[in-house]
């Protein structure tokens, strides 16, 4: 197949994507497949474009990537782009995708899993992996995501949306967790014990370029994760931080949590988190694949914190290592997402 892998772009989660990009399309090219990696904001920034050469020489915009305990300087990314403008799709990467079997979303983050890029190409006629737009929509809106499953009866901390800081005066519980509404990989995200530190934390979250902020609960108890790919739930794995909580530096820095799958947990508890991520999945409309995440308090609830609809492909991430326990190995894991993805143009 002639596969676009499509990561970077401008989100809090940019390092993190291209970490993802860099993966998959080795994996795929290791499969047989002809990959172009792009930058979907800087895309192919050359005046000739031969688009089959591309693929015979299974190009990719970058060789390296490093996540950092930092988030990228989003302001100098667009600076050195040729054309100077703020367009989220860059120079040549619809005609590129236009010439490809399917696109791989190896993007984490704003446009790029909000939903506008999966309408964007649904407009386009071009195919993609995850869920459609409607699904990547209410998933990317913690705000949303929290009253949808509140509708569909999934147990979830109770929360509130606001929408200024001056809105957040109305909290009363404490301790209580601050969120930016449509951030990812934790970024912005702080655990508040007293209404002295809350502010702070408000001011924080609406820093991230935000119009909305959701404040929740705080449940505490253990951190699980359990991904669904093409409509089974994975086993359930365990998120063990060594100081603090599951959140950016956590994520992506090596031996800073410990991840233990299958977990540790009875065959109710398992199963109870399955039936949840399921129930999750289809709530939100979501297709193909996801990841959610959870809270499991000493009482056996099992919170839904939120739903991942292109979860991390990176060396530390979840998804793999869930997939890898039930005999599926990185590279089978991309092209089974290929294949559930591809089902839903058929239908």
């Amino acid at each position: 197949m002639r596969i676009v892998v499509l990561a970077g772009g401008t989100s809090t989660e940019r390092d993190v994507s291209i970490s993802s990009g860099l993966l998959v399309a080795s994996a795929l090219r290791k499969k047989g497949h002809h990959v172009v990696l792009l930058d979907v904001f800087t895309g192919y920034e050359k005046d000739i474009l031969d688009v089959d050469e591309l693929f015979k020489q299974n190009y990719s915009f970058t060789d390296t990537a490093k996540v950092g305990e930092t988030i990228s300087d989003i302001d100098e990314i667009r600076e050195n782009r040729r054309d100077k403008t703020n367009r989220f799709i860059g120079e040549n990467v619809i005609d590129i995708c236009a010439c490809a079997d399917i696109t791989f979303f190896a993007l984490h983050g704003g446009e790029g899993e909000n939903g506008q890029l999966q309408a964007t190409f649904d407009l386009l006629g071009l195919k993609y992996t995850g869920s459609g737009y409607l699904g990547s929509a209410l998933a990317m809106n913690k705000g949303l995501t929290k009253s949808v499953l509140i509708q569909n009866k999934v147990l979830t901390p109770r929360g509130e949306i606001f929408k200024s800081i001056e809105e957040t005066d109305s909290w009363k519980i404490f301790p209580c967790v601050v969120k930016p509404c449509s951030g990812g990989s934790s970024v912005g995200i702080t655990i508040v014990e007293t209404r002295e530190d809350f502010k702070q934390s408000v001011r924080e979250a609406f820093s991230y370029g935000e119009r909305e902020i959701v404040v929740e609960q705080y449940v505490k108890g253990r951190e699980f994760a359990v991904g669904v790919v093409g409509g089974k739930a994975l086993p359930p794995i365990e998120i063990i931080p060594k100081e603090g909580f599951y959140d950016y530096k956590t994520k992506y820095q090596a031996g800073a949590a410990t991840e233990v799958c299958p977990a540790d947990i009875t065959p109710e508890q398992d199963s109870a988190m399955r039936e949840a991520a399921l129930a999750t999945f289809k709530a939100l409309h979501l297709e193909s694949y996801a990841r959610m995440d959870f809270i499991l308090d000493k009482g056996n609830n099992a919170y839904c914190l939120e739903a991942n609809t292109l979860p991390g492909m990176t060396p530390t991430s979840l998804l793999p290592q869930e997939a890898a326990v039930e005999g599926i190995g990185y590279a089978e894991l991309c092209e089974l997402i290929i294949k559930y993805s591809l089902e839903k143009y058929n239908k």
